[in-house]
């Protein structure tokens, strides 16, 4: 069966380009069948700290990477924090000194005996690449205080979790010789590697941990962003699956899955893009399931929802206004709120002409009679009351609209007086005729 394994080492934020690494890994594992496992690699006692572990733990969950063996989900193969196998390595290191493979330095350091001969590393993405023998110094495996370096812990646990395939960063390639010569030493056999392209700024420079987009927490899950819209964009940085458009659902991703597909170079990151996934996905929810994605963002901005099915429908009607759900609050506060502030350029409109205090005035009173409140009620009588006033219904629109949401943006005047309902029209329009008058 094929087991797979994304193993992050816990010194920040979850990386975009680690959460792409993870998301090929779970591809596979679910293409194939197989199992997808998360290995914690915390053996940097000075860099490790038990936060970052949980705000990547945190950034796989958001985005749907579930693990099928791992940290809270248990499996045959653990521990999964490296920091907890220490006596699994002191076994192996021992079958190396049996075998004559290492030596302790008066420093206290073990270095491992290359063995000097041309490895070639057979890759899904990269094809065979072959090195040469190495002039290296011998490498360190264990530390003079005790604790073990990257290379020698990667193949002990890739060779107790039965991993039969490997996805991970190019810039790994480099070394993984050094891991096949352990493989080999050991007796065992390496798996199938795929070293896959790096994510890179639209600049062509390489991505850090500071640049746009690069945290999946900050860039993403804060900013308001749908898991689904970077699970999906993040699949299209350095593969581009046989079918037609770009908006795949996870099952349509799974299916089209093939490494053999993954591209050699090197892929440009670009929000903009994501941002257009992130609208595509935004305007696909439903009433309630958009309100439950922004509910949090519109809460932080200090605005309490009482009525779920007014709070829906006017979140809804800015759907095709918005790319990122931290956009919402700013569309539709006054929705929430009666000390609405009036955009500064609204009020020099609204005193502009003489003639739209009468306008606001007649449209209160026509409002005033309707015994159904309802989006076509309310339009038929903002038409008859231009229409009255030898306007046409266009002119009155924005200042209905200034008058109920103090700013010259938003949804039909007809759905905002619709949802906040035929008292507060009134009441809205009133004062803010006060102001004008």
């Amino acid at each position: 069966m094929t087991r797979v394994r994304f193993a992050p080492s816990p010194t920040g934020d979850l990386h975009v380009g680690g959460a792409r690494t993870a998301l090929f890994n779970l591809l596979f594992a679910r293409k194939t069948g197989g199992t997808f496992i998360l290995r914690v690699e915390d053996t940097d006692g000075a860099r490790n700290t038990e936060e970052a572990a949980q705000g990547i733990l945190k950034g796989l969950r958001w985005l749907g990477l579930d693990w099928d063996e791992g940290p809270d989900a248990g499996g045959d193969c653990g521990p999964y924090f490296q920091s907890q196998r220490k006596p699994i390595y002191d076994a192996y290191l021992a079958k190396l000194e049996a075998a004559g493979r290492v030596y302790t330095e008066y420093s206290g350091a073990v270095r491992f005996k290359f063995s000097r001969t041309p490895i070639t590393v057979h890759d899904l993405v990269c094809g065979d690449v072959t090195f040469a023998a190495t002039e290296e110094p011998d490498m360190t495996v264990r530390r003079p205080d005790g604790s073990y370096i990257f290379h020698f812990v990667n193949v002990v646990d890739d060779i107790e979790m039965r991993m039969t395939h490997v996805f991970r960063g190019e810039d790994h390639l480099s070394n993984t010789w050094k891991h096949i010569d352990l493989f080999n030493a050991f007796g065992a056999t390496p798996p199938t590697y795929a070293h896959i392209p790096l994510i890179l700024n639209p600049d062509g420079t390489k991505m850090s941990k500071r640049d746009e987009g690069s945290a999946v927490e900050k860039s993403y899950m804060n900013e308001g962003f749908l898991p689904d819209a970077v699970f999906n964009y993040l699949c299209l940085l350095g593969w581009t699956p046989r079918t037609e458009g770009e908006k795949l659902s996870r099952e349509s991703l799974v299916n089209l899955f093939d490494p053999a597909e993954i591209h050699n170079a090197n892929a440009r990151f670009d929000m903009h893009k994501c941002q257009w996934f992130n609208a595509q996905y935004l305007r696909a929810l439903s009433p309630e399931e958009l309100l439950s994605s922004c509910r949090r963002f519109i809460e932080n901005a200090g605005y309490s929802i009482n009525d779920e099915a007014v709070a829906a429908a006017a979140v809804y009607s800015v759907k095709e206004k918005v790319s990122l759900l931290t956009e919402i609050p700013a569309w539709v506060h006054y929705f929430f709120r009666s000390d609405y502030p009036y955009e500064d350029e609204v009020m020099v409109k609204l005193k502009a002409k003489p003639e739209n205090l009468t306008l606001l005035k007649a449209a209160c009173e026509c409002f005033r009679t309707l015994s159904e409140w309802s989006e076509s009620t309310i339009q038929t009588a903002i038409e008859e009351t231009a229409k009255a006033h030898s306007f046409k219904s266009g002119a009155l629109m924005p200042l209905l609209r200034f008058a109920l949401s103090g700013q010259s943006r938003g949804p039909g005047v007809n759905t905002i007086a619709h949802l906040i309902g035929q008292e507060s029209t009134l009441q809205r329009i009133e004062h803010t005729l006060g102001l004008i008058g």
